[in-house]
């Protein structure tokens, strides 16, 4: 009965690339009626779960599996599904849909404190990476400031309007 039930359960399981964590297999007979009750936990918490009714063992585990295999297609499109997603293009917007209505969204990256720094001090913590931009506390004007790399190697300054 193991062997069977490894067997049916072997396309299903390589489908999932390892992502099963466990399955539970009840065989019952009653009179001449042989039921097939399968649950297989997938990775995500995913309960696949399939119920066969059949003359014999291998015909209601096979009904059983292939409910279980079609759950588990399912499953692995989404998955492939979610990996396919659009990249961003540019920081905070997405790739044109197919109507040429550009979706703007709005990623918030990250929070920090804006610390109090001259305009020599912000351009020394900058650096010389390509993509830096620093915002901070203006000493002078007590304004924020955000000081930026500009794309010829320069540093940008932007100050608010007083």
């Amino acid at each position: 009965m193991r062997k069977l039930v490894e067997r049916q359960l072997a396309p299903t399981l390589r489908m999932l690339n390892d992502n099963a964590v466990s399955a539970q297999v009840v065989l019952a007979r009653e009179r001449s009626r042989h039921h097939a009750e399968v649950t297989l936990h997938a990775r995500g918490e995913h309960f696949l779960h399939g119920n066969g009714t059949g003359p014999d063992v291998a015909a209601s585990l096979g009904i059983a599996i292939g409910k279980i295999d079609r759950q588990a297609q399912r499953v692995k499109g989404k998955w492939e599904a979610r990996k396919r997603k659009r990249v961003p293009t540019e920081a905070g917007t997405s790739a044109a849909p197919a109507d040429d209505t550009q979706v703007v969204r709005i990623i918030r990256a990250r929070r920090y404190a804006v610390k109090p720094l001259s305009i020599d001090e912000a351009a020394l913590e900058v650096g010389s990476t390509p993509a830096a931009f620093l915002v901070f506390r203006n000493t002078r004007t007590d304004a924020v400031t955000v000081l930026f790399r500009r794309p010829d190697g320069h540093l940008g300054l932007i100050e608010p309007d007083v």
